[in-house]
């Protein structure tokens, strides 16, 4: 079924391509082939208006009009002028810039619609790289389900609802006119206007439960004048407002010092270990337990009391937390990832597939494997897609009417050979979703280092303007109110700014660097010589990926964590065995040689799942979950159960669970 409706609206697209006068839906139904499967009037009817309906959502403009200047029956056809993308003449640099762009959304949910968007833009003649390697590559991660039916909401000005869990709270049901997305320190939220609490809100995408609906009925939601979403969803962060006294081993405690009003140096003879006074400033007390309790024994709470009463009661209950009878070794709990489904699984996607291969494959030596590649299929699906292009064309359908595919050819060498294509040979010009995601991708780059401010930034930005907007209103104000709506600034601090600045010339100076660097995992500062290979902008964060002569390997440095940086005089040499991480699945790279660990959550720590990747989870009785995640560093799950407390116990491995406890009862003991 599905490949004749891909069939039959493909020669719907090529018979009103063609036609210069409106046809009617009777005139339609007598020459399209596959409509005469539809047994009667009506069931014609209902197939036809899904298809209209499906082309639209496609980005094809079908048009009405007066079929007879003698009559009021209505006819449709294809405009031209809307249809095709309209030329786009790009120097060098531009090229260079909407490669980048469109690598930004590679691996995240409007990776298709970016990939899409190049696919035309090469079939056209313009010159896209975004297979290059650059120095830099920016990456947006956007695998909160939500995120799509929420860019779709913006995109038509549409209502929205979704189940919201605030942590520690039920589920609730929220109605929302959303105003934008924008993405503050690696996490995406929405704002908008919360009909139920007659409110502005703030909804962080990765809390939202279950699907969105996307409301189609009633008025469409009008954004107020001036609102800007990333100054809404900052204000929503409270200000720190009390100052803790802490007593902080001086070898320890690297994070909190980072973040202290002041450091007060302490007394120690040699040998003797000395203790530093830190006032460390914080918004409320369960903030600065968490926040203090992964240090175990090398930090202590001096004041205020309320804050060291708080301590010892969450130390206490995780040294008092014994394992329960029936613990078991860690599992992965739950049913293992679903696997995103190919491109080609739809009859609307295989149908927009077939519009872009032909121009493209017209204009360039193209082959199978290519194709299969760029649309995550196998070349069996692609020779399939090839036979059916091979049954479709003018209406007559006669041998001079189809379309001439080399299937043969296909099949023996992969190469693709179309001919008398004529209707079809100009590609299909830019959706809203496709030109908004990469003139998003654009405003991206302007974050990186030595992009800020450049020339080439704006003409792209313009041109790709234009080229949507062009013989199309509605879809023009689309793409504006996307633009405008998602925000993907980097919030990154003047001194990570800096840094990314000097890495970037030591990059292009094939220099290497000298890093003092605190541990994502432990708390500790190693010394690094790293030889520079790229700079990675992902998750809200700026990253220096590198050949790191300690570990004999490449490594990613988060910036912020850097302590200090030298730029050495001695060239850098990368290792030819040295590779670039695939950051599909994100920063953190996972193996099944790492400690596997199941953690049982309390409702208030369901944020775990959120911001941590699981292998499974699973639902308790009472809201609990039980969380299954793999890591490297096994000292970094004992940090992270002292801080979650009497939120989380660790189940398993036993052994990691014990050291859990003892670690407890040591910084319990400094406070007497």
């Amino acid at each position: 079924m599905s490949r004749r409706k891909t069939e039959r609206q493909l020669n719907l697209v090529i018979c009103l391509l063609a036609t210069r006068r409106f046809l009617t839906a009777r005139e339609i139904r007598a020459t399209v082939a596959g409509y005469a499967e539809a047994e009667s009037a009506t069931a014609f009817k209902r197939m036809f208006e899904r298809d209209k309906k499906e082309l639209r959502d496609s980005g094809i403009p079908i048009e009405t009009g007066s079929a007879d200047v003698w009559s009021d029956e209505e006819g449709y056809r294809i405009s031209r002028a809307d249809y095709e993308l309209p030329a786009i003449e790009l120097l060098p640099d531009e090229a260079a810039v909407l490669g980048l762009a469109a690598r930004a959304w590679r691996y995240a949910a409007l990776g298709d619609a970016a990939a899409n968007a190049v696919l035309k833009l090469r079939a056209a003649g313009v010159p896209v790289d975004s297979d290059a390697a650059p120095g830099i590559t920016p990456v947006l991660n956007t695998d909160e389900p939500a995120f799509l039916p929420l860019w779709q909401a913006i995109r038509d000005r549409r209502p929205v609802r979704f189940d919201y869990r605030k942590p520690g709270a039920e589920v609730t049901s929220r109605h929302l006119e959303p105003w934008g997305v924008v993405n503050v320190r690696g996490r995406w939220y929405v704002a908008g206007y919360d009909c139920d609490r007659e409110a502005q809100r703030v909804f962080r995408l990765s809390r939202v439960t279950g699907e969105v609906t996307v409301l189609r009925s009633g008025p469409g939601v009008e954004v107020p004048e001036g609102v800007d979403v990333r100054s809404v969803v900052r204000a929503q962060r409270p200000e720190a407002e009390r100052v803790a006294r802490l007593r902080v081993r001086s070898d320890s405690g690297h994070e909190l010092r980072r973040g202290a009003l002041r450091i007060l140096p302490g007394d120690g003879g040699p040998g003797e270990q000395r203790w530093d006074r830190v006032d460390y400033p914080y918004v409320d007390v369960a903030e600065l337990v968490a926040a203090v309790a992964r240090f175990g024994d090398r930090v202590v709470v001096e004041a205020p009391s309320e804050a060291r009463e708080a301590m010892v009661e969450h130390l206490a209950a995780v040294a008092a937390r014994e394992p329960e009878a029936d613990e078991h070794e860690a599992t992965v709990a739950g049913d293992a990832p679903v696997p995103r489904a190919g491109r080609g699984a739809a009859s609307s996607e295989q149908l927009r597939r077939l519009l872009m291969l032909v121009p493209y494959a017209l204009s360039h030596d193209v082959r199978v494997p290519e194709v299969a590649k760029h649309f995550g299929l196998n070349e069996k699906q692609v020779l399939k897609d090839l036979s059916l292009l091979w049954m479709c064309g003018l209406p007559g359908y006669t041998p001079g009417d189809l379309i001439d595919v080399d299937l043969d050819a296909a099949h023996s060498t992969g190469e693709i050979i179309i001919d008398n294509a004529d209707t079809l040979a100009q590609p299909l010009r830019l959706t809203a979703d496709e030109a908004a995601s990469l003139i998003v991708g654009v405003g991206l780059l302007g974050e990186l280092p030595g992009m800020a401010g450049s020339d080439a930034l704006k003409r792209v930005g313009e041109k790709l303007r234009m080229a949507a907007e062009q013989g199309r209103n509605e879809q023009a104000g689309a793409v504006d109110r996307l633009v405008g709506a998602v925000g993907v600034r980097l919030d990154l601090s003047d001194e990570t700014r800096e840094l990314q600045r000097r890495c970037d010339d030591a990059l292009s100076a094939g220099q290497r660097v000298h890093l003092r660097y605190l541990s994502g995992y432990v708390d500790e500062v190693t010394e690094r010589d790293v030889d520079p290979m790229r700079l990675v902008v992902q998750d809200g964060h700026a990253f220096l990926e590198g050949w790191c002569r300690l570990r004999q390997d490449v490594r990613l440095f988060r910036l912020d964590r850097v302590l200090d940086m030298t730029v050495l005089p001695v060239s850098a040499e990368v290792p030819p065995r040295a590779r670039r991480r695939d950051l599909r699945d994100g920063v953190l790279q996972l193996s099944d040689a790492d400690t596997l660990v199941t953690l049982e959550l309390e409702p208030a720590a369901r944020w775990v799942t959120e911001e941590y990747v699981c292998t499974g989870v699973r639902e308790l009785p009472d809201g609990r979950i039980r969380a299954t995640l793999r890591t490297p560093a096994p000292v970094w799950v004992r940090r992270f159960a002292l801080r979650l407390g009497p939120q989380a116990r660790v189940v398993a491995p036993a052994e990691l669970a014990t050291r859990v406890r003892e670690d407890a009862r040591r910084a319990l003991a400094a406070y007497g």
